[in-house]
């Protein structure tokens, strides 16, 4: 199957690794690049939470770097697990699947016991990690530490749209999908991006893409679900 990847670069390359291993040809076209936003992070912390990979590496260059690696960190799953062990962190636990796996993992814990979490965030989140917290009697606090920034459809993913060479688009965010959609109408290839198949992350992620013609959901909202969706025939 020929696919188009729209992740940050870095995410990207990976996810185009897998698919290639499966014997997809792929197209890594960007629509979104992660930008670090500068943080005060000092202060006495319990633990360090992340729901997002790209959260553990933009912190490389903040003052506070050195002591929140030797804090437990608790992220969301595997993908984010492995981005902070990479980053420099070291006691570091996944709850393997999503914020609601993620919170109740907190709560049965009780990580918060000695001093509140500190959650590395990103501008834009699907869910407000820290009131379903406060619910709970968990104290924790946020801290913004990147964005992502929209960019323009690259000019092979237009071309390879007219072409007709493109037969997936997988979207792994609800502002990535987004993007797509935007920046196809600005490209004036809207039917074509819209034509193809389209493999989201989550039925959330799935929303902005109402117009397409065939949209599938994975069972679970990671990366093996999303890609064994391309293996399933469409209905």
């Amino acid at each position: 199957m020929r696919v188009v990847v729209t992740r940050p670069q870095s995410d990207g390359e990976r996810t185009a690794a897998a698919l290639r291993a499966r014997g997809h040809h792929v197209l890594v076209a960007p629509l979104m690049r992660v930008e670090p936003v500068a943080a005060d992070l000092g202060g006495q912390w319990g633990a360090v939470i992340v729901t997002s990979a790209n959260a553990p590496s933009v912190i490389a260059d903040n003052p506070a770097r050195n002591a929140l690696y030797m804090l437990p960190l608790f992220a969301v799953g595997q993908r984010s697990a492995e981005a902070a062990r990479h980053a420099g962190f070291t006691n570091v636990t996944s709850a393997g699947g999503d914020v609601r796996d993620l919170v109740r993992m907190l709560v049965a814990r009780q990580v918060d016991a000695k001093a509140p979490l500190l959650y590395l965030a990103g501008e834009d989140r699907a869910a407000d990690l820290i009131v379903e917290l406060s619910t709970r009697g968990i104290a924790a606090e946020m801290r913004i530490v990147y964005r992502a920034v929209t960019a323009p459809f690259p000019p092979a993913l237009i071309e390879a749209l007219k072409a007709g060479e493109v037969d997936a688009v997988i979207h792994f965010s609800r502002r990535s999908a987004d993007s797509y959609v935007a920046g196809a109408k600005k490209a004036d290839v809207t039917r074509a991006a819209l034509a193809v198949r389209h493999f989201c992350l989550s039925a959330q992620v799935a929303e902005p893409l109402a117009g397409a013609g065939h949209i599938a959901v994975a069972a679970r909202p990671d990366e093996a679900a999303l890609i064994e969706l391309l293996h399933v025939p469409p209905a």
